[in-house]
């Protein structure tokens, strides 16, 4: 399907390029390339997209509020008077568009430049000079609402007053500590020394202007890692602005974040296995991945600056003051290649570290699996958090649903008797992967139907008849559970299979992208890296034929959480597609279970008498009204009144932490071994398994892991007695 798709979208392509892209006649290389993206990108969004839009004034105006917000959503750079000039092209840039012109672009940018320029004197102005937090004002951080300033001065002020916010709760947090150390010394504690003397000594002033150089430092950094953006970075937000007025999942990704995007669904990269970070002009160490070649070799660690980069014997590169994105091209590279880093080590000292790169491999990405015990029974939790494929290498390389079933394997080998998936916060992934796993739990049969932008509907279904796991399934979902999550979802809901434990819906993503290289369209592009464009090229629906876009997957058994009042879902997104209906397909409802609607109704029951989720509920509420909160005080007296009257209140929500279930988790065998030499692995996991414990939510999975345990008793039962 996504095969013949590519094919004939190419096919127009080449076919358009032939006669219209003309990559070697604008009047520079940087417009030639930027020129060159929106006409392939129109033209890819036209043909290409599930529900093309007229690129009209209407749609000129959406992109110009969407941009000109991204570009300063504080609204601390432009003033009124750059607004009023940028107006006359709202409704002008669906021209702009058609004619490839970079008119608008190269006016916001250049003025943006300017304006962030201006503003790195303004905040070390204003921090320059004390706070006085006896004055009575507040800050309102609706800053949609806000108009831009008029002038300078309301521009300073506004300034003045964002900084004083940013100060203040630096500021509160230094007289905390004052408070406690002064405590610590009158109770005589044998453990004061001369850190906390210091400061209990400290006065206002000192923590004041303490205050503010945090403050002036955090600034410093955000604007080193601006200075970082070149051209291209600021125009893939224009060219963004674009292309999400088609749908919220149609985006454009620079060759970086293309990149960083295949690195997330495969979970896995080529490199030395560490993370950086860009701290002033330095790049540092901010962690060590398990099981990669610094981790192995024990050659780095957390804190260690690079100063230079060598490809094997070839010449070393200084890399102080280089762009993170430049510098990690460097120091990844093909597995079995030599890097040689010159490094600043924690303690001062100066050498040159050999590593051999390799794969590496982010866990946390990938499923993780306990076992489960309560009482005499014995259940497994898997936890997965996308649906990971190598797009590249899909059969001999790890993925979720191949993944899935060696996890349950596992799980059977020790005495599994019901199965938790956990898809909460789980975002999505590959459309095959979750047709694969679904294929795992049902006999064969349809798993998802798909209509492309010709109305054509495909079914894609699981054809092997073999079935991994036939006992109690417990799937497990919040609001963030998103597209292919959902997917699974709603084939077992719809085959009675497994019983949804959640929110009152999911996501709402019943949409599905394919991504196109955009260097494909052409053979002899000079101008770099195009990056690649990520399409809505189809919808997908139940097997049942409603949509899951924008209604997502009801649970059988709603449970409150902490999303439960916010914004988050598909249908809170700018331009989302419409739901609506296909004809069902043909399909049999799982006859495993005898019970269904019992369990459900059992598990409901439960839920309504539980005075933990009642406060969950209570607390879900209170984090809503709190994010309607958009006034703030500037006063510490009043800034500290406010705080007390939060900490009051959330003080009935602190026996949420006590909540401790009676189950107990487990690593399988394999696990327990990798712990012998991963200790950092066996630590993540022992959090892992604290965590569960005090997790509702899977306590109240494996109830209904007991309650259908009986249920698949009685079916056993039955199908014995009659034979």
């Amino acid at each position: 399907m996504k095969k013949n798709l590519y094919y004939l979208l190419f096919a127009v392509l080449i076919s358009a390029a032939s006669c219209s892209f003309t990559a070697t006649s604008f009047e520079n290389e940087n417009s030639d390339k930027d020129k060159l993206l929106i006409e392939l990108i129109s033209y890819v969004l036209e043909k290409g997209h599930y529900s093309p839009k007229d690129i009209n004034d209407s749609f000129s105006a959406d992109v110009y509020d969407n941009y000109i917000m991204n570009l300063d959503p504080q609204k601390r750079y432009f003033l009124q008077s750059d607004i009023d000039e940028f107006d006359a092209y709202r409704d002008q840039l669906d021209d702009e568009i058609k004619s490839y012109s970079l008119d608008f672009f190269n006016l916001t940018h250049d003025r943006l430049l300017a304006r962030m320029e201006e503003a790195k004197g303004i905040y070390k102005e204003i921090l320059d000079k004390p706070f006085d937090f006896t004055v009575n004002e507040t800050i309102n951080v609706d800053y949609e609402e806000l108009p831009y300033a008029k002038n300078e001065k309301e521009l300073k002020e506004r300034w003045r007053k964002i900084l004083k916010f940013s100060t203040i709760t630096s500021y509160a947090g230094r007289l905390d500590n004052k408070e406690a150390a002064l405590k610590a010394i009158e109770e005589g504690k044998d453990d004061v020394d001369e850190e906390t003397i210091a400061e209990a000594g400290k006065s206002a002033e000192e923590n004041e202007k303490e205050a503010r150089e945090s403050t002036l430092k955090n600034l410093d950094d955000y604007f080193d890692i601006l200075n970082d953006f070149e051209r291209k970075d600021w125009f893939s937000i224009y060219l963004n602005a674009i292309v999400e007025e088609f749908d919220p999942h149609t985006f454009y990704f620079a060759p970086e974040d293309k990149e960083k995007f295949d690195t997330r669904m495969s979970g896995k990269f080529e490199g030395i296995g560490a993370r950086l970070q860009k701290k002033r002009d330095n790049i540092t160490i901010i962690e060590v991945i398990s099981g990669g070649p610094v981790w192995k070799e024990q050659s780095l660690e957390v804190g260690d600056e690079i100063l230079k980069v060598a490809q094997g014997d070839e010449a070393p590169v200084d890399v102080v003051g280089m762009r993170i994105d430049d510098a990690v091209k460097l120091i990844k590279g093909p597995k079995g290649t030599e890097v040689k880093l010159t490094v600043k080590r924690v303690d001062g000292t100066i050498e040159v570290v050999s590593i051999i790169r390799d794969e590496v491999v982010l866990e946390e990405s990938y499923a993780k699996t306990a076992l489960i015990k309560k009482d005499k029974r014995k259940f497994g939790i898997v936890n997965l958090p996308q649906f990971y494929v190598d797009f590249d290498d899909y059969k001999n390389s790890r993925n979720a649903a191949s993944d899935m079933a060696k996890e349950i394997e596992r799980l059977k080998a020790e005495g599994m008797e019901g199965l938790i998936i956990d898809l909460r916060d789980n975002g999505g992934g590959s459309l095959k992967t979750v047709v694969d796993m679904a294929g795992l739990f049902i006999k064969d049969g349809p798993v998802v139907q798909v209509k492309a932008t010709n109305g054509r509907r495909e079914v894609l279904k699981d054809k092997d008849s073999s079935v991994q796991w036939d006992g109690p399934l417990v799937i497990l979902v919040n609001e963030l559970s998103a597209s292919a999550s959902e997917i699974l979802a709603a084939a077992m809901q719809d085959y009675q299979r497994a019983i949804i434990i959640g929110s009152k819906q999911t996501y709402g993503k019943g949409t599905v992208q394919n991504i196109y290289d955009l260097n494909q369209f052409f053979k002899n592009n000079t101008l770099g890296d195009l990056g690649a464009l990520k399409v809505t090229t189809q919808k997908f629906y139940r097997i049942n034929g409603e949509s899951t876009q924008l209604e997502g997957v009801k649970s059988d058994v709603v449970v409150p959480d902490r999303y439960s009042y916010i914004e988050v879902g598909e249908k809170d997104q700018r331009n989302p597609l419409p739901y609506d209906k296909i004809a069902p397909a043909t399909y049999d409802v799982w006859e495993g279970y005898i019970d269904y609607d019992q369990t459900i109704a059992n598990s409901k029951k439960r839920m309504a008498n539980n005075e933990q989720l009642a406060l969950i509920d209570t607390n879900a509420k209170w984090i809503r009204e709190q994010q309607d909160d958009n006034e703030f005080p500037l006063s510490y007296k009043a800034y500290l009144a406010e705080i007390e009257k939060d900490e009051n209140f959330a003080k009935q929500f602190d026996v949420l932490k006590d909540y401790k279930s009676d189950l107990t988790f487990n690593a399988l065998p394999y696990e327990q071994k990798e712990f012998e030499t991963d200790e950092e692995l066996k630590e993540k996991r022992e959090r892992w398994y604290t965590s569960m414990t005090k997790d509702v939510y899977i306590d109240e999975a494996v109830n209904v892991l007991e309650d259908l345990h009986v249920s698949f008793g009685k079916k056993n039962k039955l199908a014995r007695n009659a034979q």
